[in-house]
């Protein structure tokens, strides 16, 4: 009997031990992963949308500051809270269910932002956005980009050996952190383009100039993306037979290095995803405008930080393989801390309610630094989890672990909004040097009680 081959129910595979080479189907492996990751790529897209958005609606008057800051809050909000769920779909539902009505899922706040941009308008008189409700709800809609995450991640470690679960999560969740950069690079471009319904008059606060867009052509172009993405689970996945009830599942929060390895996460996912949410708020906060790059038809420079860690995720993958996870972790953790200072340096002179105070190429330099680190930190976690677990049980961690750093840009928005910005990147330094510490103690030094 091969390793593909299936039991009665279509579509499930019958054996499946990826440790043993001569059992191992690395076609179908390598097919699920390529699939999955395309998917979860999506989900970042649709995840990431509103947070591309919220510049231009401020900058077109139909959403003030503070509105904005909560309107990317909302989807790292809903994706955390949903990947508490999504955590346990994989041994339920098996990866192709999973996938496939997940994909369906995505499509609905798509379909809501499509329209709901085709109507919105600026402030009224009294300064009120009476679609604002409507607006958050479909902000929260779009976290099931982010919920899928904590399905796709624990089900493809299912289909790898440990020795490649470094290189194979990697590709998938560097890849899939891609969506965020893309989102933030191409809406501010496609917007240009007016498929249907009315336009915004978007206005640059720094240079005076106006320009019409048409919000809504951003979602209405991930919908047919998500179509050929639905089409290509139905004909290429499969599910195998690891199995779990919910109940089995919880023996996770039993062992201490879930708690530890969530420590760690949060460092690195949390800030990437809380950063990459936020960042173009916070440009646009401290320069009146996003900084634009005129060869890419003016798109912001904020998808550049999600652009830099997800490929340090990416190119990380084998040097997690190579060295193992921990010592990597706690690089990550020291990186980290090092890019608040140039940050910090630069936010001596931001003044509230004033913009071009901070130096730009001071505080970008220390941005661009957290993003490098936070993505080696995301690499070298998801190496360290399938070592320091059993194939069922890492699993559960990942989707875990990856649940609540999904809070990131929910937490980071909240933070941007109540507390001065020198704040926010002082408690991120602290944060990164105990996860630093905490790395070299239990996974990175020589007698090191959980090496991987």
């Amino acid at each position: 009997m091969s390793p593909t081959s299936t039991t009665g129910r279509k579509h499930v595979v019958t054996e499946w031990t990826p440790e043993d080479p001569a059992k191992w189907d690395q076609s179908l492996a390598w097919k699920t992963l390529w699939t999955t990751t395309y998917s979860l790529m999506l989900g970042f897209v649709v995840w990431f949308l509103v947070s591309s958005l919220t510049p231009m609606l401020t900058n077109a008057s139909v959403v003030t500051q503070s509105q904005a800051y909560w309107l990317a809050a909302m989807p790292g909000l809903a994706g955390g809270a949903l990947r508490l769920l999504w955590m346990f779909l994989p041994p339920i539902m098996g990866t192709r269910n999973m996938v496939i009505w997940s994909t369906v899922a995505l499509m609905a706040p798509m379909v809501g932002w499509a329209w709901l941009l085709t109507v919105v308008q600026p402030l009224n008189a009294a300064g009120e956005q009476p679609l604002y409700a409507g607006m958050m709800l479909l902000a929260f809609l779009t976290g099931i980009g982010g919920g899928v995450f904590s399905g796709y991640m624990p089900s493809t470690s299912f289909f790898f050996p440990k020795a490649k679960q470094g290189v194979a999560l990697g590709l998938q969740a560097g890849l899939g952190n891609f969506g965020v950069s893309v989102v933030q690079l191409v809406t501010p471009i496609v917007v240009g383009m007016g498929l249907f319904g009315g336009t915004l008059a978007v206005h640059n606060k720094k240079t005076g100039a106006v320009r019409d867009v048409y919000l809504q052509t951003a979602p209405s172009l991930v919908l047919p993306l998500l179509i050929i993405s639905l089409v290509v689970a139905i004909a290429v996945l499969k599910s195998v037979p690891i199995k779990a009830n919910f109940k089995q599942q919880l023996d996770i929060f039993g062992n201490k290095h879930t708690w530890l390895m969530t420590l760690e996460y949060v460092l690195t996912f949390g800030i990437f995803s809380g950063l990459a949410g936020q960042f173009g708020n916070v440009l646009t906060a401290l320069y009146g405008s996003q900084p634009t790059i005129s060869w890419l038809g003016g798109a912001g420079i904020a998808f550049l930080g999600a652009f830099v860690g997800s490929l340090a995720r990416v190119a990380w993958g084998p040097f997690c393989d190579r060295f193992g996870g921990g010592i990597w972790t706690f690089v990550a953790g020291i990186g980290i801390a090092i890019g608040c200072i140039p940050v910090l340096v630069a936010l001596r002179d931001d003044v509230a309610g004033q913009t071009n105070m901070v130096s730009m190429p001071v505080f970008l330099t220390g941005m661009f630094l957290i993003f490098f680190f936070a993505g080696v930190g995301n690499a070298s976690t998801f190496k360290q989890m399938p070592m320091i677990f059993p194939p069922r049980q890492a699993g559960g961690v990942i989707g875990w672990t990856a649940a609540i750093a999904a809070f990131g840009p929910f937490l980071f928005g909240v933070a941007f909004d109540s507390f001065s910005r020198t704040a926010v990147f002082g408690f991120v330094l602290v944060y990164a040097l105990l996860c630093a510490g905490i790395a070299w103690y239990y996974y990175a030094r020589k007698n090191a009680e959980a090496k991987g």
